[in-house]
Order: C-alpha cells, then structure tokens, then sequence
C-alpha cells in the first residue's frame, strides 16, 4: 500500500476541512472512519426510507460573506455549491417560559429595548450586561482562542476588559450586573446548544455562541448533508481516500514518532496497517492518548488532555403528517421552552436527578429553514426535540434493563409532547408518523464520542482558558484535530480544520478570527 502524506483518523468536520483543503493543495490524503457515514456528529442518516435527520447540527454561525466557513468554501471552489439561508434576524431564537416570551433579535440596541420593555426597573443593568457581551467578544477575537499567553500582553490594553473573566461562569456575570432571574432565564434559555447551566458554563463560551448567532445564524440550504458530501467529493476528486466501517484498534509508535496505526475493517474483522507522513488524529484526543500511552506524551500535554468531557443530550427525531407547523409559531427560528425560572434548577433536576417532569428542551423545525430541498415527503415536516441528559445514568440503565432504557427515552418524549401540545402545537400527537430518540448512549454508538459527550471537553471556565489543548502532541508527525482541541460546533471545526492547515501547508486563508 503506498504511503500517503496525510492519514486522518476520523472524519469529524474539522477532519474534512483539514482533508479537502489538503487534497486540494496537491497532497495525498487518507481518512478512516469507524462509522458507516462520514461526517461524524455532522452526519445525516435515513429512517422510514424517506426522512432525513442530522445527528446533531441544528443552526451555524461564522457563514456569511467573508467569515470563516465562507472562506474555507471558496478556497475549495465549493461557495457556489454549499450556500446557507439566515434565519430570521428579527428573532432567530425565540425564548419562551412562564409568563415571558422574547425573540432574540440580531440587533443589540433592539435586543436591549424589548428586554427593558419586560424589565423597566432594570434598563440600565440590561444595557450595561449587552455592551459587555459586545465588549468581551471583540477581546475574544484579539485573542483568537485557543489562548495564546504571549498575545494577553501584545494586546493587553485592547483585551483587559476581556480577560477578567478568564475564570468567570455566565452566573458569575449575571450576578455581577444585577440582571433580574426572568431576564436571566431568558438570555440563557438556549442552554441546550451548551448543555450546561449558566452556573457551569463558562461566559467565554457563552460569549462566542451568543454574539455569533447575533451576527448571522444560519443553515445549509441543502441541509448539513451537501456540506459533508460537498468536502468529501473534494478529497475524492484530488485522490484522495476516505474509508468507513474501519476502526482504529492501535497506533504504530516508535520512541516519539507516531508512523500509523493498525485498523480494523467492522465489517470483515480484518485488520490492516496505515501509514502516512503525517497523522492528523480526528479521535477524541483522551482516547487517543490513552491508545498510545500517556507516558509518551509530555507533561504540558498530559496536563491539558486531564479535561472533563462535555455532559451529553438527549434527542427526538420526529415527523408529524398533513399539518403545517409555520401555522403555529414555527419558522426560520429555534425556540427554546423551559418551565424553569431558574435554569440551574432545571438542569439539576433533569441531569442530577434524571427528573423530566417539567423539562427544558429545544425546537428546531428544518424541513421549515430551507424550501430548495425536501428531507421528507411533501406531506410531511420534521420537527426535533433536544434536551440534556446523563450518560452514566443511560448507559447503566441499558445495561441492566434494555426494557426500562427504552421506556425511559419514550416518558422524556411524552413528557416534551405534553408541554408543546400545551402551548404550541395543540394536537401534535395526531399528527405524529414517525418519531426515534437517541440518548448518551445513542451518542457514543454511532458518533464514537466517549461517554456520549457532545461537545469533547466541558464548555466551563477550566477547559475555556489557557491551558486548553490545541493541535500540538509533543510527538512527532502527530497532531490533533477535533472539537476538544479547537472549539466545538460547525463554524469552530472549520476554523480549526483550516488552522491546521495553514500552519502545516503556510498557505495562509483565514483573514481574521472568529
């Protein structure tokens, strides 16, 4: 088997990007992937033979005309091909709980007027909270995480109103600007996209996320499937290789140097060796440590793989018949439900205590944020549900009782069902033809994230800050490349990906930071 220049092992989209934007400069590439679809938590599956569902993607950001995606795209000629459609910028989230309602508008002045229309004896506490919002973001992209040290004093005049809050929760900033509990709730609610609560998550990540969307949220207008298909047929049309169903069962390394891996074909059961130049590792980094062996890591390097995966999520893939949920407050919008008005408390009950009595969940409505491509029959429109859950609680649970795994994912549902029925969609259970929930375990199955985890390691302050792992190893012709050693979410796996690229090509297209 010939030697390639750059073996990916995984092909998560920061693997993609990495792979096309390689294979397209002239490099041979080969990616092998464990699962039978490429694209890892961005990858579409088929159920019923005619619904399409993502894994994961809901909404992007960083999509619009000279950001990060769009840049990476025109590098690889595919801008024309893989085109995105903004949700509404008059309200692309709409946050709902007892008695308060807001729609997330793009502009902030707009955002800080209806959040003083709800809160008149708190205006200038609201104002003040929105310009730091602004402030630490425009700090955030100085420093262009991960965090270099070296740049907090290059630009420590620009970035010091950013940098206190290095060790900072959005709790700790809440609390800091006096925002009453309601508007907190209400500034918080898509804590589903974190899977944290604001007393764990870290402000940086909340930051990055929030004033993201504010500037442009998006999605694929051929849905997330043409943008894994388009970096895909990119490597192929250059010669390169991607290869499913085959899992990475060793790592070949000879003193410092990693040369290969050994894999095995899921399918056959044979195993084969692969070796390349370069080893680009989409694997969780941890697991990939562990496969290798700690010790041959260095301590600065075994010190930043010491982080806490990301809690996972619980998800409801369903499509309902012969109704129309723009009729009923659906749209080019994700809306956002909890019953909670402290959403610490509600993460507590659901993650702690298994409890979805009275869940918070997210709504998201693709077959109504794109009208040029159908994922299901004309008759019909997906609608999906997302909340947190506990992986060590679903992975016992399936262990010793499949029966009570099962109907633990189909009471979360019903009780998701009862709350929309309640105050969004009346009758929606009529309307129901196909529904399938996956849980933690779901996540770690066909995604191969350990412990089920959604974003690598943990969105709080520990993980967000300097110390945070990045693309170097301590061992030769190895780098990482995935969320745990980038950022998570679309936009920051691109930027991550193509990162990778420029510093190990010097063909330099990112612009700027995100």
């Amino acid at each position: 088997m010939m030697k390639t220049d750059y073996l990916i092992l995984g092909s998560g989209l920061s693997g993609l990007v990495f792979g096309a934007l390689m294979a397209k400069s002239g490099k041979r590439v080969q990616v092998l992937e464990a699962h039978e679809y490429p694209g890892g938590f961005g990858h579409t599956f088929t159920m019923g033979k005619k619904y399409r569902f993502n894994a994961q993607l809901h909404y992007v950001w960083d999509c619009g005309e000279g950001k990060t995606v769009n840049q990476v795209l025109k590098k690889l000629n595919l801008d024309q091909d893989i085109t995105f459609e903004r949700y509404d910028p008059n309200g692309f989230d709409h946050m709902r709980m007892p008695n308060y309602a807001l729609d997330i508008p793009s502009d902030s002045q707009e955002l800080i007027r209806r959040l003083s229309n709800l809160f008149p004896d708190d205006t200038e506490q609201i104002r003040q909270f929105i310009l730091e919002i602004k402030r630490t973001r425009e700090g955030l992209k100085i420093l262009s995480p991960p965090i270099n040290p070296g740049e907090l004093f290059t630009h420590f005049g620009e970035v010091s109103p950013t940098v206190m809050y290095l060790h900072s929760t959005l709790q700790d900033v809440f609390d800091k600007f006096k925002l009453p509990q309601a508007a907190q709730t209400l500034l918080a609610s898509q804590w589903q996209d974190f899977l944290l609560p604001p007393n764990q998550l870290s402000f940086y990540a909340w930051v990055i996320l929030f004033s993201g969307y504010q500037e442009g949220a998006y999605y694929p207008t051929h849905h997330f499937e043409a943008v894994i298909n388009g970096l895909v047929k990119v490597i192929i049309d250059n010669g390169g290789e991607i290869i499913l169903n085959t899992e990475v069962v060793n790592f070949l390394v000879y003193g410092k140097t990693v040369t290969g891996v050994e894999a095995m074909n899921l399918i056959t059961h044979e195993t084969s060796q692969f070796t390349a130049d370069t080893i680009i590792c989409n694997i969780d980094p941890k697991k990939a440590a562990k496969m290798i062996g700690y010790e041959k890591f260095s301590r600065t390097i075994r010190k930043k793989l010491n982080y806490d995966y990301s809690p996972s999520n619980y998800m409801a893939y369903c499509v309902v018949k012969d109704i129309d949920l723009s009729n009923y407050g659906f749209g080019k919008w994700n809306t956002f439900h909890t019953g909670h008005q402290d959403l610490n408390q509600a993460f507590y009950q659901m993650y702690e205590q298994h409890d979805y009595s009275n869940p918070s969940f997210a709504i998201t409505t693709p077959t109504l944020l794109t009208t040029e491509e159908r994922d299901c029959p004309e008759d019909c429109q997906i609608i999906e549900f997302l909340t947190v859950a506990n992986y060590s609680y679903f992975q016992e649970l399936k262990a010793q009782d499949e029966k009570a795994y099962r109907q633990k994912k189909e009471e979360i549902l019903n009780s998701i069902l009862d709350v929309v029925e309640k105050n969004y969609v009346p009758n929606i259970r009529q309307h129901l033809v196909f529904k399938i929930t996956g849980s933690p375990t779901t996540n770690e199955r066909f995604c191969h994230c350990p412990h089920g985890n959604s974003y690598g390691s943990n969105l709080t302050p520990k993980n967000m800050g300097i110390g945070r792992l990045n693309h170097k190893t301590s061992l030769k012709n190895f780098y990482f490349c995935n969320a745990s050693s980038g950022y998570p979410g679309f936009a920051p796996t691109f930027w991550t990906g193509a990162l990778l690229y420029q510093r190990l090509s010097g063909d330099k297209i990112l612009t700027a930071s995100t």
